[in-house]
């Protein structure tokens, strides 16, 4: 494609204007890798910086997304992610026809704090299992969460959760058979360096704080977590039918 540089409108302008109508015009489909800057910067006769211009205009109008050490995609709709008495990830993502994976990246035993020791009801000082896991959908990251689990109750957990990858199937081995959301709060806030990384997402961008109690059958705390979810990617739905 040739550009018109006497037309009093920028280069990168027109390099957005291209490959907006590419992408309407469904040249590259929804979850598309474009081509690499390189490749980009060829086509137009441009040097890199000029296209990496461009598409950072494409990125914060929501037409395509920039994933660190990937690439360049076409951003597709958000899953609807339903939180409801029984939330789960791999439900969830099921319903949306997409494959899900957890993966936990860490886990360590501590004190509860305070925060902690409240929603699980356990008194100052109890031990507490920390897992930090990744959350994933047809391979994309979509979820950073930390979960708290009472030692007492759940000895072990973390290497259930590894085998099963399934926070729901590893309850189920404690006889956790089935289990309910006690609460919910929801909060808009920017990433921290480690969550951005790891959902492969800016820092400008915001995340979807959501903090939750579970509950067995008995009314009883079992798991308290703060998950980040990509608000590129996610779209949170309130049904408390489900």
């Amino acid at each position: 494609m040739s550009l018109d540089r006497g037309n009093g409108i920028a280069v990168w302008r027109q390099i957005e204007a291209a490959l907006t109508d590419d992408i309407r015009k469904q040249h590259f489909a929804p979850g598309e890798r474009l081509p690499n800057e390189t490749e980009l910067a060829e086509r137009f006769g441009v040097n890199r910086h000029t296209v990496r211009r461009a598409l950072g205009v494409l990125e914060r109008g929501g037409i395509v997304r920039i994933e660190q050490g990937r690439g360049t995609f076409v951003q597709e709709h958000a899953i609807d992610y339903t939180i409801g008495r029984r939330t789960r990830f791999s439900e969830n993502m099921r319903k949306a026809g997409l494959s899900a994976s957890i993966e936990v990246l860490r886990a360590s035993e501590m004190p509860a704090p305070a925060a902690v020791a409240e929603a699980l009801h356990l008194p100052r000082g109890a031990r507490v299992v920390q897992l930090t896991t990744l959350g994933r959908a047809e391979g994309r990251p979509v979820d950073v969460a930390q979960s708290y689990f009472a030692v007492d109750r759940f000895p072990g957990i973390a290497e259930r959760v590894r085998e099963h990858a399934s926070i729901t199937r590893a309850l189920q081995t404690f006889g956790i058979l089935d289990y309910t959301r006690g609460s919910s709060r929801v909060t808009a806030r920017l990433p921290d360096d480690e969550t951005a990384r790891l959902l492969a997402q800016p820092k400008t961008h915001p995340v979807l704080e959501v903090e939750a109690i579970n509950i067995d059958l008995r009314g009883e705390p079992i798991q308290y977590a703060v998950t980040r979810f990509s608000g590129d990617w996610v779209q949170l739905v309130f049904d408390p039918e489900q």
